[in-house]
């Protein structure tokens, strides 16, 4: 038995008992009653009161049965079909809330189930669908450094280098294009601990012109090897101290740095660094002159596996991860990152570091 139907026997008792009991009380009372007393004017008035009894009974039980129906079967009624939507995938739908009584609470909690549902399916739609394209990303950027790496061995193996000076460019290029792939690795290996919140933090106090001048020494080093002009200067002073992951803050300068490396387009190519104090913070900008980035794509571009290169040229390749790893790992550190661009002039990185203060102690 549905609750509908035991609500309509529950009323229908309600009804038939008084009813049952009015009745006897009036037989009773008319039989009781001396012939004289029980004139054809009174039956007729107690059976007119009998009726008015009855009718007043049926339409007030009728009222209340369907305002209880109202109030709950047909919240019922809508929960139970939202969840057969939600069994059946949809989610597009909204519970409607018509009272703020027990059930409205109710109806208004399923719905924001729903919504948190719904979003959290999106999510991991998403999730697989970037997903889907990392592994894309790096596949097709595999390739491209094996088939030369593939290449340049069989060259070696045949003797087309038959001379040192091509043998040993043929293993300078082999040994650059393994540390694509081992910079490729080393992105997808990071990006999962960013997925699962656990990237590898150590913290401490940093010199900032000691730090960022041995960082960008190494950087010189390897630029000069590419044919690019590196201008740096640290305007900080020498007492000035952050507090950060030495080993992450290189992966940020990295990959800002590899990034315009990536994106090179003139014959004669440089980078300038600047480390600046500006407050209670830290500015470091690295600007190049490179292609530069459209205005509609640099909104997006510390998003994940955002491209805007979509013909993936090989020679520009890349996971799409590199500057949202960097905008992940400011975030962690308190600090901002942020670019300017214009088109065939350049781009300029910003980012910030919070400067230490030492708290005094009042004594």
């Amino acid at each position: 038995m549905n609750l509908k139907t035991k609500l309509i026997v529950t009323f229908a008792v309600v009804i038939a008992v008084p009813l049952f009991l009015i009745s006897i009380v009036f037989v009773g009372f008319m039989s009781l009653q001396p012939a004289e007393v029980v004139t054809p004017q009174t039956k007729e008035f107690l059976g007119e009161m009998l009726i008015s009894v009855i009718l007043i009974m049926a339409m007030t039980c009728s009222f209340l049965m369907a305002w209880i129906y109202r109030s709950i079967l047909s919240p019922i009624e809508t929960l139970k079909k939202a969840t057969q939507n939600i069994r059946d995938g949809n989610l597009d739908f909204e519970v409607e809330i018509e009272d703020n009584d027990e059930i409205g609470e109710l109806c208004a909690d399923f719905e924001e189930m729903r919504l948190r549902l719904k979003e959290s399916t999106e999510e991991k739609v998403s999730f697989d669908s970037q997903n889907k394209e990392l592994i894309s990303n790096i596949s097709h950027d595999l390739k491209t450094p094996i088939t030369a790496v593939k290449g340049y061995v069989e060259g070696l193996l045949d003797g087309v280098a038959d001379t040192p000076e091509k043998q040993q460019k043929y293993l300078r290029t082999i040994y650059n294009k393994a540390n694509d792939m081992d910079r490729l690795i080393n992105e997808l290996t990071f990006y999962c601990k960013i997925d699962t919140n656990r990237i590898p933090y150590t913290f401490n106090k940093i010199n900032v012109k000691d730090y960022f001048d041995d960082c960008f020494e190494d950087i010189g080093l390897e630029l000069s090897q590419q044919q690019i002009d590196l201008k740096y200067e640290n305007k900080v002073d020498d007492t000035v101290m952050v507090i950060a992951d030495a080993e992450q803050i290189k992966r940020v300068v990295n990959n800002i740095v590899g990034n315009s490396v990536k994106y090179m387009d003139k014959p004669e190519k440089s980078i300038q660094i600047r480390v600046l104090d500006v407050g209670d913070f830290v500015q470091v900008e690295i600007e190049d002159n490179g292609r530069g980035i459209s205005a509609k794509d640099l909104p997006y571009i510390f998003d994940r596996f955002y491209r805007t290169d979509t013909s993936r040229n090989s020679s520009k390749g890349g996971s799409g991860i590199g500057l949202s790893i960097v905008h992940k790992i400011m975030e962690d550190h308190g600090g901002k990152v942020w670019a300017t661009s214009r088109e065939g002039l350049g781009t300029t990185m910003y980012f910030v570091l919070r400067k230490f203060q030492e708290v005094p102690v009042n004594e």
